[in-house]
């Protein structure tokens, strides 16, 4: 039975296609009698589709037949004539049984299949059809910056790109190494190629735009992204990328209301297909599982020699918030760093007598724009949890916006206040205590404790509605993990992700337009790694992905929390931030430079998992290698059992084998973080490593949609990272001023829902028969999964 738990209104606002897992289930008759059930063979299924539906529905369909990186890797022999040829049997079956199934996208390169639309309905047909192994979900991929801001000419400077040099790009290029002979794909939404600073780098071949179909990438109207990417990467003019020399590919697979799987696997599998040796994708959307299409297909291009990177997603800075491809296993994804920055403490006045203790600066754009506030007195307005919405109706040009933490991030709310007209913000909190500090805020931003957030309140009450600051250099903080940048781990595989980390805020690169603009986002992360890559393969071209990646990792260096004095989390900063020159010099190999033992469940005595990591001596001379595994706090219950030493002589590898032997007795259920020290007595690489005691605690519901098919008809879901033994949706009142109003009616009771994905059909009634008013409401998601219970709630609007 359902149990009733505090109700939190949670603003879920992913931009993807949900869809859940279908289960088959057979009930037996009881009595003495047995009936035989037959089970017919069918595909997998990945996704749970309303299939009573006549729903348009689009899908990627992967076939048995093996594509043909896939069949070389396994030293098979297959032909793009012999994957056409199966490929049309299943297609021609489809067309008989499904008169409306309509085949978009073909693949055979890096994933064998096809993309088609189809009736929901119909979906079971087609897992019926020989020759098809799983069928997967359409998802949408959107290219989301935290914030962008073109640049004038005038206030321009060459200066402004901190970034490259910051990560030891110019020291590479003063080596010798500048990408030159090295093409990095952008997948993305297209590339400005005409720009001064990126003319160079393309030939008369420029890619492809999925988009419009056609073999010219450029960057559509009114979009950026890619051409911002692309300057990262490789520009050479005003400003330079980390890889100037290297030889640039356009995919576009992004148009300006973002794009679909079926798009970005063909963008994968032409870039591998056209000889990139790099790609980036800094793109994404909010599925913390690995991504199935995408995923195989980036597994298979990095199997076919071609480093793949990618975004870990601009959701934190809560665990679980890695977005796919960021939750790729191959590819190396990337989170956000903040270069070196100044603090300053601050004060804040309103009438004589009141004081606001807490008052801390929490983010600014730059220290000028914060000390501009200074010595003048502004007028400040309360704008709510600062929402678009909140800001309609109200003034805010030249005045401050007071708002209330809560729902959503801090990033948007002060990008909400900027577009509104704001100079500044004050964000106070809405529990007791201090929140988070969050660098490169769009506008000046201070932060108070609720109790200070209260006088203030009191003070526009009061009729008190001006206020002035007073900030002060306080000291200098060095690299620093972005509050947005996305943390892992990865449900389902419990890796650690992101991989490694590069710089991500107020990163200044090319814009459309032969202008410059300044960006944050891990989209902008992502490429400094894949222009690192492209320098690496210009030294060492004999290296595959795996030795690129690795390298990357075993010389990042810890990005420290100045919170805590320590290094972050391995799920915040991966490895570390990327350092070019030391990757480019490292004398050894370790792969893969991070591990998850994954979860050991079982109630009493001792688990056994074992894992191996391979080492490869680069150097002319036999090297000795000894090893030591910490976990943090020296638990009782973890036990590594290495080898001592190993020595391995110049230009060869080795495998280690290792096990971890776990006594769940001994250890309370939770994340247990460790590092794994390889030493050669001149250099120490530190792989890390992470092992889940108990059933992890991942958000067993991460959001919830509502969605009209047509009059009458609309489809409600949930994202169910875990799936959910028990699952209802309740539906509340939305109050004018943003609370939970009165119940209103459970929509639907379910069990046994598979993950990622859950939605049912509903009629638009409620209370057996009343029609529903169409705006917005509040759905509430109860979920128990694996002995946790979870109720959220989310916004939804009824059309």
């Amino acid at each position: 039975m359902r149990k009733n738990f505090s109700k939190v209104l949670f603003i879920f606002m992913a931009f993807v296609l949900m869809i859940s897992t279908f289960n088959i289930g057979a009930n037996a008759n009881g009595g003495n009698s047995q009936t035989e059930v037959t089970e017919l063979p069918i595909a997998q299924l990945h996704g749970d589709i309303e299939l009573s539906s006549n729903r348009p529905t689009s899908v990627i369909v992967e076939l048995n037949a093996e594509s043909i990186v896939e069949a070389k890797q396994k030293g098979k022999k297959q032909s793009k004539a012999n994957l056409k040829s199966e490929r049309n049997k299943v297609i021609n079956a489809l067309e008989k049984a499904v008169n409306s199934a309509d085949v978009n996208r073909e693949y055979d390169y890096v994933f064998s299949g096809f993309s088609v639309e189809l009736p929901a309905n119909e979906i079971m047909n087609l897992l019926t059809i020989p020759g098809v192994k799983a069928v997967y979900p359409n998802v949408h991929y959107t290219a989301e910056v935290i914030s962008a801001e073109e640049i004038s000419a005038e206030e321009f400077s060459p200066a402004m790109m901190e970034s490259a040099p910051f990560i030891g790009a110019n020291e590479a290029w003063d080596a010798g190494f500048t990408g030159e002979g090295v093409t990095v794909a952008i997948i993305d939404t297209g590339v400005d190629y005409t720009h001064p600073d990126l003319v160079h780098a393309f030939g008369d071949y420029k890619g492809w735009d999925f988009v419009g179909n056609d073999n010219d990438p450029q960057e559509g109207a009114g979009q950026y992204h890619g051409t911002h990417v692309a300057g990262t990467v490789a520009a050479n003019g005003t400003i330079k990328g980390v890889a100037p020399d290297a030889t640039l590919l356009g995919y576009r697979v992004l148009g300006p209301n973002g794009g679909t799987t079926e798009d970005v696997v063909a963008g994968i599998e032409l870039a591998v297909q056209d000889g990139a040796d790099v790609m980036n994708l800094s793109l994404g959307n909010s599925l913390n599982n690995p991504d199935w299409a995408t995923s195989i297909a980036l597994d298979w291009a990095m199997a076919e020699g071609v480093v793949a990177v990618t975004s870990n997603g601009n959701a934190g800075p809560n665990n679980w918030t890695v977005g796919s491809p960021g939750t790729s296993r191959e590819a190396i994804s990337v989170g956000a760093t903040q270069l070196p920055y100044n603090v300053y403490n601050t004060s804040l006045s309103t009438s004589e007598g009141v004081s606001y203790p807490t008052a801390k600066v929490m983010g600014f754009p730059s220290d000028e724009e914060l000390l501009a506030l200074n010595d003048e007195e502004y007028e400040f307005v309360y704008v709510g949890l600062g929402a678009v919405a909140d800001f309609e109706g109200k003034d805010l040009e030249g005045k401050i916006a007071l708002i209330s933490r809560g729902e959503f991030a801090f990033v948007d709310k002060a990008i909400n206040a900027k577009n509104a007209g704001a100079v500044g913000a004050i964000i106070f909190n809405n529990v007791a205590g201090e929140h988070a500090d969050v660098p490169g805020m769009a506008i000046p931003t201070i932060k108070t404790e609720l109790a200070d957030g209260q006088k203030l309140l009191a003070e526009l009450e009061a009729g008190n509605n001006k206020v002035t600051f007073n900030s002060k250099f306080g000291q200098a903080v060095g690299e620093t993990m972005a509050g947005f940048s996305s943390r892992g781990p990865v449900t389902h595989t419990w890796m650690i992700k992101p991989d490694v980390s590069a710089p991500g805020v107020n990163i200044v690169s090319t814009f459309p337009g032969n202008s410059y603009a300044a960006l944050q986002g891990t989209s902008m992360s992502s490429p400094h790694v894949a222009g690192a890559a492209a320098l690496l393969l210009e030294k060492h071209a004999n290296w595959g992905p795996e030795d690129v990646k690795s390298a990357l990792m075993n010389t990042a260096v810890d990005v420290i929390d100045p919170a805590t004095g320590e290094a972050y989390k391995h799920n915040s900063q991966g490895a570390g931030s990327i350092r070019v020159v030391e990757a480019l010099n490292t004398k050894t190999l370790v792969a893969p430079g991070s591990h998850s033992f994954g979860k050991f469940v079982k109630e009493s005595g001792k688990q056994v998992e074992k894992q191996s990591f391979k080492i490869k001596n680069l150097s002319d001379k036999r090297k000795n290698y000894s090893f030591e595994v910490e976990f943090a706090g020296n638990p009782d219950g973890i036990k590594v059992m290495l080898s001592n030493n190993l020595k391995i002589q110049p230009g060869k590898s080795q495998q280690v084998n290792f096990k971890v032997q776990i006594d769940t007795s001994k250890l309370a259920p939770g994340y247990y973080e460790g590092t794994i020290h390889v030493s050669d007595g001149e250099q120490i690489i530190d792989v890390p490593t992470i092992l889940f005691v108990g059933e992890p605690d991942y958000p067993r519901v991460t959001g919830a949609f509502m969605e009209k098919v047509e009059e009458g008809s609309y489809y409600v879901g949930s994202y169910l990272p875990g799936g959910a033994e028990v699952l209802a949706y309740d539906l509340y009142v939305f109050n004018a001023d943003g609370t939970i109003g009165g119940f209103v009616d459970t929509l639907g009771t379910f069990e046994n829902a598979s993950a990622p994905y859950h939605e049912f059909l509903w009629d638009g009634t409620v209370q057996g028969g009343i029609e529903l008013p169409d705006g917005d409401w509040v759905l509430g998601i109860y979920v128990e999964q694996a002995g946790v219970t979870e109720y959220k709630a989310y916004l939804v609007t009824k059309e």
